[in-house]
C-alpha cells in the first residue's frame, strides 16, 4: 500500500517517500533510488544519457529505461569513438533492431552527436567565450552550465521543464552541431546527471547527490 503525503510524494511499502512517477513500477523505483540525479561526470556516461534523452523525446522514460540494455548493445556501449564510425549500413541495421526505438532521425542524431563529441576535444576552448580550456570534453561543457542554485519543488507542478542554463546549453550544443538537444531535453539531462536537483522537498533522495544541499545551495 502507498499513501499520499500531501507534498506530491507517495510513501512506498518501505516507508520511503518518492514522487509519483518513481512509484509506479519497480524498475522506475530502482532507477530513482540508485541513479537518477547522482552525478555523472565522464564523457561516455554523459554521452549515453544525452543519447537516451534524445530518444525519450515524445515518449515516456519508462519506455527508454526498459530498452536501455538494448540501446547499449546496439550503440557499442555508447563508446563515443565506436559510435562515431557508424555509417549508413549501421543506420539500416539499427532500424531493424527491436531492442531500441527505431526512429531514423534519432538514430542518425546519435551518430552525428558522437562525431560532434569527438570534435569538441580538438577545440582550443569551449563555451561561448572559451571559458573551458583546450582538451575540455562534452562532460565538462555540460557541467559548466550548473546553476548557482537548484530548484526547491514541493510538488511535481513546481518542477520546471527548462531554465536559463538549459536554454544556453542547448544553444551552445547546437552551435557545435549537436541534434535533439532542445532546452527541455537539456533540462531533463541536467536533472539526470545531477547538475540540478529537482527531487521534491521531503523525498528521501533530496540532497543525496553531494552536489546540492537540501536547501538548494551548492554542497
Amino acid at each position: 500500500m502507498t499513501d499520499e503525503t500531501g507534498q506530491g510524494l507517495v510513501l512506498g511499502s518501505d516507508g520511503l517517500p518518492r514522487p509519483a512517477w518513481a512509484s509506479v513500477h519497480e524498475d522506475l523505483r530502482t532507477y530513482y533510488d540508485t541513479e537518477w540525479g547522482l552525478p555523472v561526470r565522464d564523457e561516455q556516461g554523459v554521452f549515453e544519457r544525452l543519447a537516451l534523452e534524445g530518444f525519450q523525446s515524445g515518449l515516456s522514460w519508462a519506455t527508454i529505461l526498459r530498452r536501455r540494455e538494448g540501446f547499449r548493445r546496439a550503440f557499442a556501449g555508447f563508446e563515443v569513438g565506436a559510435v562515431a564510425t557508424f555509417g549508413p549500413e549501421d543506420v539500416e541495421r539499427l532500424l531493424q533492431d527491436e531492442g531500441i526505438i527505431r526512429h531514423r532521425g534519432k538514430i542518425e542524431a546519435t551518430i552525428s552527436n558522437a562525431r560532434a563529441t569527438i570534435a569538441l576535444r580538438d577545440l582550443d576552448g569551449l563555451g561561448p567565450r572559451g571559458e573551458l580550456g583546450p582538451g575540455a570534453d562534452l562532460a565538462e561543457l555540460v557541467w559548466s552550465y550548473r546553476p548557482e542554485h537548484t530548484p526547491m519543488p514541493a510538488t511535481a507542478q513546481d518542477v520546471p521543464t527548462t531554465s536559463m542554463e538549459s536554454i544556453a546549453l542547448a544553444k551552445e550544443l547546437k552551435r557545435h552541431g549537436f541534434r535533439f538537444v532542445g532546452p527541455t531535453t537539456m533540462f531533463a539531462l541536467m536533472e539526470a546527471l545531477g547538475i540540478v536537483d529537482t527531487h521534491l522537498l521531503g523525498s528521501h533522495r533530496r540532497g543525496s547527490s553531494q552536489v546540492w544541499r537540501m536547501d538548494g545551495t551548492p554542497a
